[in-house]
């Protein structure tokens, strides 16, 4: 990542060069990026009338499939541990093995239940592929942004609702109707595997040992209507224990027991104080919600949960610099993330890939 303020970051540059039609990851980057995407409640109404591959490019259209070198597509109404698994992660697998992608070095960037499809892949494509005959990707990072690996209370409630287990009421209805839409009318697919209990029984300790780096949200997309449901913060979708990587579930506020994710510093009680194996969430904003933080645009600045990490023998790092408002009783003290008052959080985490 730059770290001086007044030179050109990767980011930009890299939209200079798109804008000439010329792919700048592959110029910048020496780790190639491979990105899984997360639910796409559309997909949970017709089978039929789905296209998982050009949903796939369109998930990722505001940003990053212009900067990346792959991605993993996959149907929502399909079980991960199912035809997720064998019918749309396997053939990329041996795509990748057989193009030797991952010589050098691969980064998952995913997003949301992108985040639990890559926990399932890091536990289980040595394995397939040595049994096929075929070399292992070098897997040294996932870059996980707003993930659910530890599920979300809003797949138990829909579930749930969708199923007749529970009663419909208004409030549920609300709820449901900003996260997955009106016409979703029955519980499919990774739905199930979304389920909080199911999320954290899936793979929950890979033999592989790559780093996952967490980006996290506490803003809203549904001015609130989902807030209900999920414990402590959230980012309107998944709750802090899930998208922090938490080893348990709780009321969290924030991924850092010393800072909170407005960037305040302080001592934080209900701070996450442990995780699960090899998370380390590293970025945290208020300012965005789950889908926005994913996307092209600004929308304010960013802390840190932890100031460096290592991928592959290189330093993950952020330099930061600190605000100071008020006087006195009510003086407080903010860290931010030198560069996030202008660049995206989508800018930030590509520029902090090796």
């Amino acid at each position: 990542m730059k770290k001086n303020k007044s030179s050109i970051t990767l980011s930009s540059l890299c939209g200079i060069i798109i804008a000439l039609s010329t792919s700048c990851s592959v110029m910048s980057k020496e780790y190639k990026t491979i990105l899984i995407h997360g639910l796409q409640p559309q997909q949970l109404i017709s089978a039929s009338a789905t296209n998982v591959e050009a949903d796939g490019a369109s998930y990722w259209s505001s940003y990053w499939g212009q900067v990346s070198d792959e991605r993993i597509d996959w149907p929502s109404y399909e079980r991960i541990e199912g035809k997720i698994a064998t019918d749309w992660i396997w053939p990329k697998l041996k795509q990748f093995s057989e193009a030797n992608l991952c010589d050098s070095g691969c980064v998952l960037v995913t997003h949301s239940t992108g985040d639990l499809v890559a926990r399932y892949i890091i536990d289980n494509q040595a394995n397939w592929l040595r049994n096929a005959g075929l070399q292992p990707l070098n897997i040294v990072a996932t870059f996980d942004i707003a993930g659910a690996g530890g599920g979300s209370e809003l797949a138990d409630i829909a579930v749930s609702a969708l199923t007749g287990a529970a009663s419909w009421s208004f409030v549920i209805d609300q709820a449901l109707t900003w996260w997955l839409g009106s016409d979703v009318t029955e519980a499919v697919g990774v739905l199930h595997d979304l389920k909080v209990n199911n999320a954290r029984k899936i793979s929950p300790v890979p033999d592989d040992r790559a780093p996952r780096l967490r980006f996290v949200a506490d803003g809203d997309d549904f001015f609130g209507a989902t807030k209900l449901f999920l414990k402590g913060s959230d980012d309107g979708v998944v709750a802090s224990h899930s998208s922090c990587g938490a080893s348990r579930v709780d009321s969290f506020s924030s991924c850092s027991r010393h800072i909170a994710s407005d960037g305040q510093v302080g001592h934080q009680g209900n701070g996450v104080s442990g995780f699960m194996p090899n998370h380390y969430p590293m970025l945290m904003s208020d300012n965005y919600s789950h889908n926005s933080i994913r996307n092209a645009g600004h929308k304010g600045k960013v802390t840190v949960a932890n100031y460096a990490a290592n991928v592959g023998g290189k330093q993950v790092s952020f330099q930061t610099y600190d605000e100071t408002t008020g006087h006195w009783f009510w003086k407080k003290q903010y860290r931010f993330v030198a560069d996030s008052n202008r660049l995206s959080a989508s800018e930030l985490i590509y520029d902090a890939i090796p």
